[in-house]
């Protein structure tokens, strides 16, 4: 029985060793990484919009929660000038252009 649950034991860590050296699970891993890199991102983006300009609005909100990666870390520098909402407005409406 010992060398059933021994055999058991390295066959299941060969297994997770063998699927760590995947690429498939490299890419989820880094896919995971870089989508909480995101949320945390704008987390920390919506945050310090509503201390700066304050409570935003629910349909300002929704726009930035759309926003790309690239996006998000352009707003969070674009935002240390902003003043008031029309900044912001007038920041998401550049983005369109």
């Amino acid at each position: 029985m010992t060398d059933l649950y021994t055999s058991s034991t390295n066959v299941a860590r060969m297994l997770e060793i063998t699927l760590k050296e995947t690429r498939f699970y490299r890419e989820i891993k880094e896919e995971g990484r870089q989508e909480g890199r995101e949320i945390g991102e704008r987390s920390l983006i919506l945050r310090q919009l509503t201390r700066r300009i304050g409570e935003l609005p629910p349909v300002l909100r929704e726009r930035v929660e759309t926003l790309c990666l690239e996006q998000l870390e352009n707003l969070a520098l674009a935002l240390l000038d902003f003043s008031s909402m029309a900044d912001l407005q007038a920041w998401l409406k550049a983005l369109e252009d």
